[in-house]
């Protein structure tokens, strides 16, 4: 083997060792690196180069919002009542060489403490308390655990009660009472209901009655208006036949006088409206004293006619 393959094979190796030791940490990442077996430094997102022996890569760590979801803990109550509770436990790693060298199984430890919390909290409450105080439960829990967690270099964020499973005989109480709760809401609302279309109901006879009263009356007043268009027009019916006899009255004057009939003429169209009016059964004729020489004036009219 030449010395040129020797030199090839070093060079590669090298090559080799040193694209081993390069690498890339994602983002949401953090790598913990130790020189010579003690802390050396924090590698965030990006290209990293490793020194080959001497460095080497502690732990990764996943800076993003993490949950622990922890099984149910058993926990009595003040007034002595056992029941089950889960808690959600929502945490952040925020300083990695704490999360690295400040407990040895942090992640554990927050899972005991969560359940030694719970005890201590629940034990202050009555059942009642424990079943309507969710949210006082869960701030008090977050500010204990995030105040106990940040010597490891982790932040609570949130805690949360998944489950509250009372025992069996309170289960079927508590169900009794929802049940008794929902009747009740129902026949609140059932009541509401018939209340409402009574209501409903009055009105729309209400508005009935009041828009048949409202058709009558404009009946009413169409048949007047059209009792008082007939009698108007009846009215200006009679005024026309009085204005037309009273014309033809003036215009048979008119031509009387035109005519200048004598005296005879007048006194034998007298005489014939008394024969006229005479015809009648039951009307009964006084004669005037102007008409008394009626047989001179016939015996006048006579002579006139022979002439």
């Amino acid at each position: 083997m030449g010395p040129f393959v020797i030199l090839g094979i070093v060079i590669v190796a090298v090559l080799l060792l040193i694209i081993s030791n390069i690498h890339v940490v994602p983002q949401a990442q953090a790598y913990v690196i130790e020189r010579l077996g003690s802390y050396y430094t924090t590698w965030h997102t990006g290209l990293h180069v490793k020194m080959p022996f001497l460095d080497r890569i502690r732990q990764k760590i996943n800076m993003m919002e993490q949950v622990a979801d922890y099984p149910p803990q058993p926990v009595i109550t003040k007034d002595n009542v056992r029941m089950q509770i889960d808690t959600v436990v929502f945490y952040q790693i925020t300083d990695c060489k704490l999360f690295t060298y400040g407990h040895s199984h942090p992640m554990v430890a927050i899972e005991n403490l969560t359940a030694t919390t719970l005890r201590n909290i629940i034990g202050e409450l009555e059942l009642d308390s424990t079943l309507t105080s969710r949210d006082i439960i869960n701030t008090k829990m977050r500010a204990i655990l995030d105040e106990a967690t940040d010597p490891w270099g982790i932040k609570v964020t949130r805690v949360e009660l998944k489950n509250i499973i009372p025992p069996k005989e309170i289960q079927d109480a508590m169900e009794k009472q929802m049940k008794a709760e929902r009747e009740r809401r129902e026949s609140i609302l059932k009541a509401e209901g018939e209340k409402n279309s009574a209501i409903l109901v009055a009105q729309g006879k209400k508005e009935s009655m009041i828009l048949e009263a409202e058709a009558k009356k404009q009946a009413e007043i169409l048949k007047a208006e059209a009792m008082s268009a007939a009698k108007v027009k009846e009215a200006e019916g009679e005024a026309e036949a009085i204005l037309k006899i009273q014309e033809a009255t003036a215009a048979g004057i008119r031509m009387i006088n035109e005519a200048n009939p004598s005296d005879a003429v007048v006194k034998i169209k007298s005489l014939e409206a008394f024969i006229e009016a005479a015809k009648g059964p039951a009307n009964k004729i006084i004669i005037p004293s102007e008409i008394q020489g009626i047989a001179g004036l016939a015996t006048g009219i006579i002579e006139a006619n022979k002439k």
